[in-house]
């Protein structure tokens, strides 16, 4: 068999478009699709059958011996601010510091914190309450205050650890976790700002959308009585904390000498284990037992949490394993070689990756993976930042969102908009994000 550059760049190619076939036509679930490519690509690329099995569990256990930890904690303390009310403390809270004119802003400002700890689609359906009530009392389009909250819940989910994503790549590429948040808040509060409080008003002249009949009995989580809610200060610092003290681990590296007693010690308090592990269980006691919930009960909920965690950790795994044998068989170098050939920059070739991915399969997740394993082997040839390899990946999972995304028609049904209003503001909203990433992730790799 051959092993030509050509040839094995072709087996990358093909593979991709065996998985979308599978995942797309056959309705294959994801995680089981990936390790069936991952074979296959393995023996097309000439890899020795013995060693084939042995490729796929050193990708596997050597992604989830860290994603396991960091989403499984993660998603225990998202459902902890969840059940506490934390993310309307936050947003009610904001709502107030900005005022009514300022709402928009408030708006992207609460999606953008909320979703660090909680999935997308949860902190949506959390808050939309208080869009159907700020659009009551306006009189204003729905889109006025739901995509500014959109947007910010989009870019957190998809740039800034610890949500599950950028995991997943920066794992993938080996990008270190401090730097991808810096850049990912660098880089998203632009792009929160110009797909929310820029493009709403525009697009909410345009589409009138009211609150849809067969929602108004939704309406119930806009209850709460403020006073039951936890304190602004505390559910903030919860939820800085883990970003906080992995971004003093990187700084430390940075600027301190290797042989330096600090530099050890914040190693440990700011490694992503550590750092969830104290968020997680500060949570459990600030805002679980703390608010007069039981052990017992709060033990339920974080169970509970990790069901569909380990959906996620599963996926994410067979993703290093697919990424594992592309660098094993060479053939990940060979379309490596092509793409560095082509003259086109690292950051568009990431970012032009995951978004064909994306518009063809419709998962960010699967595009984040395919995209991050591809990329990978690129890194021996580039000196561009990991870490801007990273969002740019994430920028291409996230434009392009159309029917064959759940998140489109999360959006349509809460917003009663028609398919072609989703996306004349959904679809623009999520390019403007994508485009506005990559284009400031290549700016930024420009001039470092």
């Amino acid at each position: 068999m051959t092993s030509s550059p050509l040839y094995l760049g072709s087996v990358v190619v093909a593979a991709v478009f065996v998985l979308l076939a599978l995942i797309i036509k056959w309705k294959m679930q994801p995680f089981i699709a990936l390790l069936l490519v991952s074979m296959v690509t393995a023996l097309a690329a000439g890899m020795p059958p013995a060693t084939v099995m042995q490729c796929m569990e050193r990708g596997m256990g050597g992604t989830l011996g860290f994603i396991a930890v960091v989403v499984g904690l993660g998603a225990m303390f998202g459902q902890l601010l969840e059940i506490s009310g934390g993310a309307e403390r936050l947003t009610l809270s904001l709502l107030r510091v900005f005022g009514q004119r300022r709402a928009t802003w408030a708006m992207t400002l609460a999606g953008f914190l909320v979703a660090i700890p909680v999935f997308f689609d949860v902190g949506f359906i959390i808050l939309v309450p208080l869009v159907y009530s700020l659009s009551r009392e306006t009189k204003k389009s729905l889109l006025h205050y739901g995509i500014p909250l959109l947007a910010g819940l989009a870019v957190t989910h998809a740039f800034v650890p610890p949500t599950p994503g950028p995991i997943a790549v920066a794992q993938l590429v080996g990008a270190d976790l401090g730097r991808v948040i810096l850049f990912g808040i660098i880089i998203g509060l632009p792009c929160a700002i110009l797909a929310g409080p820029v493009f709403a008003p525009w697009i909410a002249r345009r589409i009138h959308a009211t609150i849809p009949d067969y929602m108004e009995s939704d309406d119930s989580r806009a209850s709460w009585q403020e006073q039951e809610l936890p304190g602004f200060g505390l559910v903030f610092g919860l939820v800085l904390l883990p970003l906080f003290l992995i971004v003093l681990n990187t700084v430390s590296t940075a600027l301190l000498p290797a042989e330096s007693q600090a530099r050890l010690v914040f190693a440990f308090i700011g490694h992503p284990f550590f750092a969830l592990t104290a968020a997680t269980l500060l949570a459990f006691r600030l805002l679980g037992t703390c608010r007069g919930l039981t052990r017992e009960k709060v033990n339920e909920v974080a169970t509970s949490a990790l069901a569909p965690a380990g959906i996620i950790i599963l996926v994410t795994g067979a993703g290093g394993v697919f990424k594992q044998v592309l660098i094993d068989s060479g053939a990940g170098e060979a379309l490596a070689q092509g793409l560095a050939g082509t003259g086109l920059h690292p950051v568009w070739a990431a970012f032009l990756i995951a978004l064909v991915v994306r518009t063809v399969a419709g998962s960010a997740t699967v595009a984040m993976l395919t995209a991050g394993g591809i990329i990978a082997p690129l890194l021996a040839q580039t000196e561009v930042e990991p870490a801007l390899l990273v969002i740019a990946i994430a920028s291409g999972a996230t434009a392009v969102s159309h029917v064959n995304d759940s998140g489109f028609w999360l959006v349509n049904r809460y917003f009663g908009l028609t398919t072609k209003q989703t996306l004349q503001s959904w679809t623009v909203m999520e390019s403007i994000i994508g485009v506005t990433g990559a284009t400031l992730a290549w700016l930024i790799s420009m001039v470092m």
